[in-house]
């Protein structure tokens, strides 16, 4: 049976998924100001975080329009699936629901199905995998969902920011705690909640101590790891993720670990020095 994932741009593609045929983005715009970007290939991280840094406002993002999303499912694969940032996060589940809603008043039989991650980033990417893994063993369409539904449920997502100016701009942050924060060298540590939305588990003073955290948190939460692939994604920060994935290998031994750029979208959230683990 032939498949087709539809992951939107929240979830970084590594280059084996790229190669393969079966992935495809849906992405979502940003904001910076007057200046917009679409989160897709051309996307330039470096120009992205000078203009959030030089820009006293929030970037914004919207997700993918129902029509986009009915396009991308409208082809010659037996199954479709579409894996989305989290519904608590943003528009893009309900808008790939529509999507699929409209596609299937045209093929009423179309096997589509959407997978809200209740993560981000390469909680997507990590999904999309798992359905690669069980298309690949033969399994039905039911059961596949099934199978990752249940994935999702197991998994759980870790980031330690750098910098605090989003979550100042955007009011999860008051401007005095942010200036406290950032003068005390204090980094929060957070984590995904099982309903998909962002709660802070830890702080400490530097980052070299909230990673140490973080990776206590997730050497204490992965319990078979021979069994668990991580997924690590960095905002321009290449050596301190290298740092993460050599420490977990060390400590231990996952069954697979693996380091990407964070694209536009995770780029926002993250911001620059910003690096998120999923397990």
């Amino acid at each position: 049976m032939s498949f087709k994932v539809v992951i939107d741009s929240c979830g970084e593609l590594t280059d084996e998924m790229k190669a393969s045929g079966c992935f495809e983005t849906a992405s979502l715009m940003i904001q910076v100001d007057d200046h917009n970007i679409v989160d897709d290939a051309t996307f330039d991280q470096a120009d992205f975080l000078r203009r959030v840094a030089a820009s006293p406002n929030c970037p914004k993002s919207s997700c993918p329009s129902p029509e986009a999303y009915r396009a991308a499912f409208d082809c010659d694969a037996d199954h479709v699936f579409a894996v989305t940032l989290s519904s608590k996060l943003s528009g893009s589940y309900n808008s790939a629901v529509l999507g699929m809603n409209l596609l299937k008043e045209e093929k009423p039989d179309a096997k589509v199905y959407i997978f809200d991650s209740r993560s981000a980033s390469i909680g997507e990417t990590l999904i999309g995998l798992k359905i690669q893994e069980c298309e690949e063993q033969g399994l039905p369409f039911e059961e596949i969902i099934d199978k990752v539904e249940a994935y999702i449920d197991s998994q759980m997502t870790w980031f330690v920011l750098e910098n605090l100016e989003t979550l100042r701009k955007n009011g999860r942050l008051s401007k005095v705690k942010a200036f406290v924060a950032t003068a005390l060298r204090i980094k929060p540590v957070m984590v995904s909640t099982p309903e998909g939305e962002i709660a802070q588990l830890d702080q400490a003073r530097g980052m070299n101590k909230a990673l140490v955290r973080m990776v206590d948190s997730i050497v204490e939460k992965v319990v078979n790891p021979d069994e668990t692939v991580i997924a690590i994604s960095h905002c321009n920060c290449p050596e301190r993720a290298q740092m993460v994935k050599e420490t977990l290998i060390n400590r231990i031994h996952p069954k697979g670990i693996f380091v990407v750029d964070t694209a536009g979208i995770s780029s926002m959230y993250a911001n620059d020095g910003g690096i998120i683990v999923v397990a």
